[in-house]
């Protein structure tokens, strides 16, 4: 019987290059011991907890209600888990890498911009990771918004059916904050790297780094655009549909087969 899929969210943070060359991309290493994906190279995010998606979130959001998080996420395992899909990808980003999208009460971005702000948020960082503070509770006390409307629907991926760990992952896009450095947490994470898309696809095919196929087929995707604002745009309008690939067992080897029958091969697996 199929592992039902466990609701998780994904946020792919771009930043531009200063010369106008391109854009980079922030990925993260997985300890080589996890139970997914290990040593794989991914994007930060994690599953839904009960808190993302608790009665008091679509307040604490700008730029998404619960009623507008049901319209966008209409094939959610539960209506009332929508909205925690913009929530959990911020605050696992928060968690992994440090990084907060939010709004402070003038409206600007979070920044970190002092010895004592920093000090502050790394408490945060390290209570929520330990489960003794919530993300709401983080922001009443900081008086807080999550810039939900800097994040941007990008696509919908579902582990396939073989495999013992699953999940239905939705991914978003977003500007990186300003003001704010990436610090991988050295416990689900080993290492974090800015990339363009084009180094990191070498890379892959090189044989210097893992990514699985939703992390490869994303980064291929984003090879196409040349700036941050490209990218964003191109989120307008899309469709978006989940995509379920197929994993079969080949001659004692794995081939994972994506909808419309391209077939791929060696690529890293959970299990």
């Amino acid at each position: 019987m199929a592992v039902i899929p466990q609701d998780a969210s994904t946020l792919i943070l771009l930043r531009d290059l200063p010369d106008s060359s391109g854009f980079e991309v922030l990925m993260v290493l997985r300890h080589p011991k996890s139970s997914f994906v290990p040593g794989s190279y991914v994007f930060p995010g994690g599953c839904l907890n009960e808190s993302d998606y608790d009665a008091r979130m679509g307040g604490l959001c700008a730029g998404i209600d619960e009623q507008r998080a049901i319209e966008i996420m209409d094939d959610m395992s539960d209506p009332c888990k929508a909205i925690g899909a913009w929530v959990a990808g911020i605050r696992e980003t928060f968690e992994e890498v440090g990084l907060l999208l939010a709004y402070r009460d003038d409206v600007s971005l979070c920044a970190f911009n002092s010895d004592e702000v920093r000090e502050r948020f790394r408490t945060h960082r390290r209570l929520l990771i330990e489960e003794k503070r919530r993300i709401q509770d983080i922001l009443i006390e900081e008086n807080l918004t999550l810039a939900a409307d800097q994040m941007h629907y990008f696509s919908h991926w579902i582990t396939p059916e073989l495999l013992q760990l699953r999940y239905d992952v939705r991914f978003f896009v977003a500007r990186a904050p300003d003001g704010q450095h990436a610090a991988h947490d050295g416990v689900e994470l080993t290492q974090h790297v800015w990339i363009t898309p084009r180094d990191a696809l070498k890379r892959f095919e090189t044989n210097r780094c893992n990514l699985v196929l939703p992390t490869y087929m994303t980064m291929c995707e984003l090879s196409q655009y040349s700036s941050v604002g490209e990218v964003i745009e191109s989120t307008v309008g899309k469709k978006i549909s989940g995509i379920l690939t197929e994993v079969i067992r080949e001659d004692d080897n794995i081939v994972e087969y994506m909808p419309d029958g391209r077939a791929f091969r060696g690529m890293p697996r959970s299990v």
